[in-house]
């Protein structure tokens, strides 16, 4: 159903008051789309629409991307342990695609684990600027922004970080082989299954392996959409089974992508 953020409120009211409070639990909201401000934003309308005891079930994964980017950031997680004995709090992270709604998840969600987050502009740094302002006015983070409209610019980036994350739509290649040399690079992980890869010679089913960067692995859209996919499975199931109301957002998908990462 198309549902604009105004009607939230009176869908979830005549949700919650056209059943008896101990049936909420059997009525769930989940909320799609392909804009994450405006699916964070109906998901917060949601839950204040709420009158306790009448209550439903909410769960938000704007096209995928939630599940996607707790997916992505729980596989590099895993990966700078096990490799490099690292974790996510200061590590240099920059996400390419970060206009798209998995990038603009993938931000917050290492942001919010403490990397050092830039998110890259593939048309200059005007929109990433915005996104990097609404991220820290929402979620009060701190991530910066930078202009990636050229090579060069892109290779100096790739430079200056420890991981790549390419958040592009599918079949647009935003990191080249040749770019793939930084010293300091550890980690390179890729969410496009559709050729070209969104990061050139990074296999689809790379899963930690070694890349042509010294001393650099690879993630690949396949590992990282094993646990996507066991993710969303997982909150549903969650939200189905549940004895009480629950809510459900990219934090929650972020804990579960976690225990099952491997």
């Amino acid at each position: 159903v198309d549902v604009g953020l105004a009607e939230v409120t009176g869908l979830v009211q005549d949700a919650i008051f056209s059943r008896p409070p101990d049936a909420g639990v059997d009525t769930g909201i989940f909320i799609a789309g392909k804009d994450a401000s405006l699916a964070l934003d109906m998901f917060d309308a949601a839950k204040k629409a709420m009158v306790p005891p009448f209550q439903v079930s909410v769960f938000a994964d704007p096209a995928g991307s939630f599940t996607t980017a707790a997916a992505m950031v729980a596989k590099v997680e895993k990966a700078l342990e096990k490799k490099f004995q690292r974790a996510l709090r200061d590590t240099r992270v920059a996400v390419f695609g970060a206009t798209g709604v998995v990038g603009f998840c993938t931000a917050v969600i290492a942001a919010g684990e403490g990397a050092r987050v830039t998110l890259v502009g593939h048309d200059g740094i005007e929109r990433v600027k915005q996104i990097a302002a609404e991220i820290e006015s929402r979620f009060h983070l701190t991530v910066d922004a930078a202009d990636g409209s050229s090579d060069a610019r892109k290779t100096k980036l790739v430079e200056a970080n420890e991981i790549i994350l390419a958040c592009a739509k599918a079949g647009v290649q935003v990191v080249s082989k040749a770019q793939l040399k930084g010293n300091d690079l550890l980690i390179a992980a890729d969410v496009n299954a559709v050729p070209p890869a969104g990061i050139e010679g990074l296999a689809v089913n790379a899963n930690g392996d070694p890349l042509d960067a010294a001393k650099a692995v690879g993630i690949g859209p396949l590992a990282i959409g094993n646990v996507k996919y066991k993710v969303e499975f997982g909150l549903f199931k969650r939200m189905i089974e549940s004895e009480k109301t629950i809510t459900l957002g990219f934090q929650e998908a972020f804990s579960l992508a976690r225990e099952i990462a491997k």
